[in-house]
């Protein structure tokens, strides 16, 4: 059998071998406290990591802590936030969830996710305004250690070019298709997804992907079914 005709579910773990022997296999540590990692995300959407680390410094230095950022005008806080993409949006929303947050456990803390149960904590976390799936299982796992799998723009257009999941399998879904093929251990889970990541952004790219430097060109669908054939180079 072509190894592009696999199992979905065996390519799953291939992939996953492949890209820990291509990127290593990092460690899963903490980069930022849970309240910074859940506000610093609901930043990043559409934004890249400079400008977002630059609007959530400068929300830090102009109102200096959670209760000075809940508390702040409308106008002012959007414009702290500037440099992300939808600023007006974003403000009101981060302000929601910390007032969300101290009214249902007295502060601004979320700790408490880490002795609750995997499930109870997905409803809790996305039930608060501009906080999705995406944003729910990235703070799990990378703050709370839990055997969850992010899967954002780059996690999943790869896994849909390699033909991990289907072409009509949403992103909401494709988080537990992808978690039920692989080991449920957060470092592989971590190692998955920073992986997959990192392979979109600099390889599997949404423009002209560098397929001639894949090294999973020989189990991907996309690779196989239409780079080889020329079929994306047809007029």
């Amino acid at each position: 059998m072509d190894a592009h005709l696999l199992p979905a579910e065996e390519k799953a773990i291939l992939t996953h071998e492949l890209l820990n022997k291509e990127y290593k296999v990092l460690k899963l540590e903490p980069r930022r406290d849970p309240m910074h990692e859940l506000i610093s995300t609901m930043l990043s959407h559409r934004t890249n990591h400079a400008d977002e680390e630059k609007a959530y410094y400068t929300m830090m230095e102009r109102f200096g802590d959670w209760e000075g950022i809940m508390q702040a005008p409308f106008e002012e806080l959007a414009d702290a936030i500037s440099t992300t993409r939808w600023p007006g949006q974003k403000a009101p929303q981060i302000q929601q969830a910390l007032r969300m947050i101290k009214e249902e456990r007295g502060e601004i803390n979320i700790d408490f996710l880490q002795n609750m149960p995997v499930d109870e904590a997905i409803a809790w976390l996305t039930r608060i305004p501009g906080v999705g799936l995406k944003t729910a299982t990235l703070l799990l796992l990378f703050n709370f250690k839990k055997p969850v799998l992010p899967v954002d723009t780059h996690v999943f257009r790869v896994s849909q070019r390699v033909g991990l999941i289907g072409a009509k399998v949403t992103a909401n879904k494709a988080h537990q298709i992808l978690l039920d093929m692989l080991p449920k251990d957060p470092v592989e889970l971590y190692n998955f997804h920073k992986h997959l990541l990192k392979h979109g952004q600099k390889v599997c790219t949404w423009f002209t992907p560098k397929c001639e430097k894949c090294v999973l060109r020989h189990i991907c669908n996309y690779y196989q079914d239409v780079r080889e054939k020329g079929i994306d180079k047809a007029v």
